[in-house]
């Protein structure tokens, strides 16, 4: 299934893609697209359902991200051994591990605003896990039944922010808007090899990232089961598991976003994003 919220900032509603790739209203169904809609009984209940009885969503609509209510959105730095040496740092033995603020949590296609000060604003498409059970000192082997689906994220990041004004990340990583998710939380029943999907992104129509997951480090179900060592995590949480090389600061000379700048990316079964950048 392709669960999604669509309508304006504020307003989503829940849906559901149908086969003909219509958006089916699912707000008779669920409230919203959130922790209590990912449990595995309620996905096998909106799985059953009869799309065609559903209500059409007529025209252009804006996709919100494809879950609120997140209560934890973790990321995974240097998770590609490629992106590792293009950022000139050492190949990490485990995860590392920083956190976006929920506020980068935007949708799918919306603009990604510059923020004051910003000199160095970067790209990162990503694999993200939507966690749908709550999972503790889970292991590897448990891991996969913990996870809800599968979505894009643009882990759009300030370098200077992030890198030259001390030695932590999260601010360089959660600005408003620096987390795009979307435009689907796709099931893991429809991903059964994540550890193979093609991911790429084009900034103003030149292609900078052409990778697959298939060159992580650490693979979803043990960034899942590792996270679990250290908080517990909940259905709707979000965690983004690292990108592939072509991000702007690996550039000769490095590239940066500027207003006006469109950035196009997708993974393959996932879908894809547009955004562009606007000033703060």
């Amino acid at each position: 299934m392709k669960l999604l919220r669509f309508g304006p900032q504020g307003q989503e509603k829940p849906g559901i893609l149908d086969a003909q790739g219509q958006i089916r209203d699912l707000s008779g169904i669920v409230s919203d697209i959130n922790g209590a809609a990912l449990s595995d009984a309620m996905l096998a209940k909106l799985k059953a359902l009869d799309l065609t009885t559903l209500p059409v969503v007529e025209g252009d609509v804006r996709y919100g991200s494809c879950v609120t209510n997140v209560g934890k959105f973790i990321c995974i730095g240097l998770n590609y051994a490629d992106h590792a040496a293009e950022s000139n740092m050492p190949i990490p033995t485990e995860p590392e591990v920083f956190s976006k603020f929920t506020t980068a949590i935007c949708g799918a296609n919306d603009d990604i605003v510059k923020p004051k000060g910003s000199t160095k604003l970067d790209w990162e498409v990503e694999l993200a896990i939507v966690i749908g059970k709550e999972a503790s000192y889970i292991s590897e082997e448990e891991a996969q039944a913990h996870i809800a689906g599968y979505t894009v994220c643009n882990d759009v990041s300030e370098r200077a922010f992030q890198l030259e004004m001390g030695n932590q990340w999260d601010k360089g990583k959660g600005c408003d808007t620096f987390g795009p998710i979307g435009p689907y939380l796709v099931t893991r029943d429809e991903i059964p090899d994540p550890h193979n999907l093609g991911m790429w992104l084009e900034v103003n129509g030149k292609r900078y990232q052409n990778g697959n997951t298939n060159t992580m480090i650490f693979k979803p179900a043990f960034i899942v089961s590792y996270l679990s060592q250290f908080t517990t995590l909940k259905p709707g949480d979000v965690i983004s598991t690292g990108t592939p090389p072509g991000v702007g600061l690996g550039q000769t000379p490095p590239v940066y976003l500027n207003a006006g700048d469109v950035i196009k990316l997708g993974i393959e079964g996932l879908g894809s994003q547009q955004q562009t950048v606007i000033e703060h």
